[in-house]
């Protein structure tokens, strides 16, 4: 059973949810550590935007989860992220091509796999089902305390957008949720919920990480208060054009540096979210840039690695 005992990060999230200019101290030495969001819940630990995932999460104590959103045919937002049903469960098709009873059918864990140190493989939920969930479902066991970020991933917006609207104002929720899409439809489709708490677009955040990594120049900030989110680390490919065709160049690139926090806090304090942080080394560099809060895939490891980053921070 979920428990409800989660009122300690109350004052920190409200204060972030609400675009509060500071953040008080994470720890007695003063020094910030960024916030721990649960990835779909903790991919990496259990079934993903499952309640098995989330009720994992809340009692590794994070901070914030994340889940994702699509809808199905009769209108139901249902927690799922792949294309297709078949990435995680024994059915096939889009979420949108079946009803809210037909996905109850299926089992959201079928392709959890777990290797052991041997590296025997073994899909443990085959004969343990675990439900898709709605987002009601979720909204219902999550305690109020714990801000959630709402990943939408089904398409065209306006539909997903208006049931979502819908299942928050009945749960009086929206104070408690944020809305993140890589799609910038969604922000004009929840642009007409004035309660509605959204990511800045991620066009816009890409656009100012890579001026000021190539151009060293900082496009106009979000104002006070938003939320932005990119990845720590992420695969790019620098495309160089030319009369007789382009060259392509692969890179690895860490967009989050000092010179990118800055000119993104350059409009007051907003709050940055570093995606994809899963190693003890990349959250003290997370740590040490200040960043706001870290997605982990793993809540189980990423709170021991919290628990044990020594004081004071060793920063470059």
């Amino acid at each position: 059973m979920i428990e409800t005992r989660y009122a300690s990060t109350l004052l920190i999230t409200s204060l972030l949810l609400s675009g509060c200019a500071s953040l008080p101290a994470s720890n007695t030495s003063g020094e910030h550590l960024p916030l721990i969001v649960a990835h779909r819940g903790g991919t990496a630990d259990f079934p993903e935007n499952t309640l098995l995932a989330i009720d994992n999460a809340l009692r590794n104590n994070v901070d914030m989860l994340w889940l994702t959103v699509q809808l199905s045919s009769d209108d139901v937002p249902v927690l799922y992220r792949p294309t297709d049903l078949s990435a995680n469960t024994q059915g096939s098709g889009a979420v949108a091509g079946k009803t809210w009873a037909q996905l109850q059918q299926l089992n959201a864990g079928w392709q959890f796999k777990q290797t052991a140190a041997d590296g025997q493989v073994t899909y443990p939920y085959r004969t343990q089902a675990v439900s898709l969930p709605s987002l009601q479902q979720a909204l219902t066991v999550i305690p109020a305390t714990i801000p959630i970020i709402l990943d939408m991933k089904a398409l065209p917006a306006a539909p997903q957008a208006k049931a979502v609207a819908r299942i928050l104002e009945q749960n009086h929720a929206w104070s408690r949720v944020l809305i993140y899409s890589t799609d910038a439809s969604y922000q004009q489709a929840f642009a007409q919920y004035p309660q509605a708490r959204l990511f800045e677009s991620r066009d816009g955040t890409r656009d100012r990480l890579a001026n000021v990594a190539l151009a060293h120049s900082c496009n106009p900030a979000p104002q006070a208060g938003s939320w932005v989110a990119f990845e720590y680390q992420r695969k790019v490919e620098l495309v160089e054009t030319f009369t007789l065709g382009e060259a392509r160049s692969p890179v690895n690139a860490k967009l989050w540096t000092p010179q990118a926090i800055n000119c993104f806090q350059s409009n007051g304090k907003l709050n940055i979210l570093a995606i994809g942080i899963n190693s003890e080394d990349d959250y003290r560099a997370a740590a040490c840039l200040k960043v706001d809060a870290v997605l982990v895939d793993s809540p189980r490891t990423m709170r021991d690695v919290k628990q044990r980053l020594e004081r004071p921070l060793r920063c470059n």
